[in-house]
């Protein structure tokens, strides 16, 4: 069996209102690199800081999102997400480490798995559907 892979990609927040989010942080120095739309309504925006690799993922949920929730002082911390070559692989991994898997998401482009940590900490692995397997002769 081949090591699985994991990248450290990029940490998400959320945030209350997604344009001063943005401006606040543009002002800092990052750029917009990619931005997009979940399935369920959320809006994501990542931002880059010129020649640095990691990325702040911007997570906007409005009210009536099913992952809504109303963000205090201390809760806008969202997840860590993680570029894996297996994402199963690696949330069972997770799961023996002692992690909760709480959420699963297999899309046609692509699969994810978010992982509690034993604090509540959401850790997302995301790669490559799951290939289906070949049925032997």
């Amino acid at each position: 069996m081949a090591a699985q892979k994991l990248r450290f990609m990029y940490s998400g927040i959320r945030v209350r209102d997604l344009d001063r989010s943005l401006a606040f942080y543009s002002g800092l120095g990052f750029r917009v690199h990619k931005r997009g739309q979940m399935e369920h309504g959320g809006i994501w925006v990542h931002l880059k800081l010129p020649g640095q690799p990691h990325r702040l993922e911007l997570n906007y949920y409005a009210p009536g999102n099913p992952h809504y929730e109303p963000v205090r002082k201390g809760t806008e911390f969202d997840h860590f997400g993680f570029r894996v070559s297996d994402v199963q692989a690696w949330a069972d991994r997770a799961e023996k480490a002692g992690g909760k898997i709480v959420l699963r998401i297999v899309e046609t482009h692509e699969n994810l798995a978010y992982v509690e940590d034993p604090d509540g900490v959401w850790i997302e692995f995301f790669g490559p559907p799951a290939r289906k397997r070949r049925k032997p002769a």
